[in-house]
């Protein structure tokens, strides 16, 4: 097989489309014939040498895609050769095969393209236990999303709206702040208007949740947040955090809490339960995945550079 591989940390430059051997299924693994791969922030940040990384050189990064069952795991029924699957949380995906575990695998339905799931299943099950189990939505509340033009962003605004929320999307580029309005946002600024227009949109309460995953921001986004309202850090796009002194949480009665998906989804049941909730909202047409550019994998540092120049509105994906 082929894949798209680095052996030192760099730039994009330091990808290429190279053979490998074909990875070997452990028991309770399936081969996958990959189809479509989500490129992400993090894989960016593990070619830099920033993000933990596994195993040694060379690395094949990539968590999330979908694809066709080459090799099905011995006994298995639920997955045979041909079915259309994906996943969310399985390293090495910037490869023609991946192996993957047979509980991190997700039957496709048959209206859910292979880009359309690489596209969402990992961003739209983090926006989904956001507004779910990180800090419960009601209709009413007033909601700020950091880097809403984002992947993560654009999927959390919708489903904000489809909560009954009243939601400001914050974005750093007038193009992106209109493609926030077009998710739905009622209204979007950039960071330096964040105190003020939330007062605006909240009639000067303050919101009621603040989800932040830039890090650097957090010290706004707690202002931003209304007495007793709360903060969910999920992300450090731009660096971590200032330390957050716990007087200011005591004072204004603030709930700071932090965010993981990988705390979430426990179990093969319960990942596939919730990409079915998720295919559901696509399939009502509440959730209105965005994709920004799709690259052919073997030009993956193409797609690399596209996604660090900060340009990309929505999902960038490789496709094979």
């Amino acid at each position: 097989m082929h894949a798209l591989l680095f052996e030192k940390f760099g730039g994009p430059d330091v990808l290429h489309w190279s053979e490998q051997p074909d990875p070997i299924p452990a028991p309770g693994q399936a081969l996958v014939r990959m189809r479509s791969v989500g490129l992400n922030f993090a894989d960016v940040y593990r070619r830099n040498g920033n993000y933990h990384l596994s195993g040694s050189a060379p690395w094949i990064l990539g968590y999330e895609g979908a694809g066709v069952i080459e090799q099905p795991a011995a006994g298995d029924p639920l997955f045979p050769v041909g079915a259309r699957v994906g996943f969310a949380d399985m390293p090495y995906a910037n490869a023609e095969l991946v192996a993957v575990d047979l509980d991190k695998l997700i039957l496709l339905p048959d209206d859910i393209t292979f880009d359309i799931a690489a596209a969402t299943l990992l961003q739209g099950l983090t926006a989904q236990y956001l507004v779910t189990d990180s800090y419960r939505v009601r209709r009413g509340d007033v909601a700020v999303v950091h880097a809403a033009a984002g992947g993560v962003g654009q999927l959390l605004v919708q489903m904000l709206k489809a909560l009954g929320a009243s939601v400001l999307g914050v974005a750093s580029s007038t193009t992106k702040r209109a493609a926030v309005l077009a998710a739905g946002a009622d209204a979007a600024c950039d960071y330096g208007e964040l105190l003020a227009q939330t007062k605006e949109l909240s009639a000067g309460r303050g919101a009621d949740v603040v989800y932040d995953s830039v890090g650097r921001t957090l010290g706004d986004s707690l202002a931003a947040a209304r007495i007793g309202g709360t903060v969910v850090f999920y992300g450090m796009a731009a660096g971590d955090p200032d330390p957050v002194d716990p007087r200011l949480l005591m004072d204004r009665s603030l709930t700071l809490t932090g965010g993981d998906l990988w705390n979430v989804l426990t179990s093969a049941s319960i990942r596939r339960e919730r990409a079915a909730a998720l295919f559901e909202q696509m399939r009502a047409g509440r959730l209105r995945p965005n994709i920004a550019a799709r690259f052919p994998l073997g030009d993956g540092a193409r797609a690399h550079a596209y996604l660090e120049s900060r340009e990309a509105i929505g999902k960038v994906l490789l496709t094979l």
